[in-house]
């Protein structure tokens, strides 16, 4: 998938379900351009915390993000169910680096998209905040995520 391309649900591994609240939408009846940070942040620590078995708030290393970006293709609005597209583009040692895309649910199931997104996470001491390696159970359930190559050679 290219920046400019507009991503399929079938583009990520993983569509972890994010409602949209109340209070998300703005003065303009929508849901406020910053909130969809919010979404792909939830989204991502959530798959972690639930693939890994772990509280990632405990593991000795943190990610934090070092670089973010939000492509917005429509407009949200409350009480709109959502799915937020998880995959990873790169997965070093010490940072990985996800794309992202949020779906709106219609009444029909079909999944559209309304935006795609880009985090990366550097991996630090939580005491520190020097980059150490990513602890293990990050990386076992961040290589699920891993992008595979479909057999008409597009990444997925």
């Amino acid at each position: 998938m290219t920046a400019e391309s507009t991503p399929t649900a079938a583009d990520y591994p993983v569509l972890w379900p994010v409602p949209t609240r109340w209070s998300d939408n703005d003065h303009y009846g929508h849901v406020n351009n910053v909130t969809y940070y919010s979404y792909f942040d939830t989204a991502v620590n959530a798959f972690l915390i639930a693939e890994s078995g772990v509280d990632i708030r405990d593991l000795p290393a943190i990610g934090v993000v070092a670089e973010t970006s939000c492509r917005y293709l429509r407009e949200l609005s409350f009480p709109d169910q959502l799915r937020v597209g998880l995959a990873v583009e790169r997965l070093g040692t010490r940072s990985i680096v996800y794309s992202l895309a949020i779906f709106r649910e219609g009444p029909d199931g079909a999944l559209d998209p309304a935006a795609t997104g880009r985090f990366v996470h550097v991996y630090v001491d939580a005491r520190t905040r020097r980059p150490v390696p990513i602890p293990q159970e990050i990386t076992a359930a961040a290589a699920l995520l891993v992008r595979r190559p479909r057999g008409d050679g597009i990444p997925r």
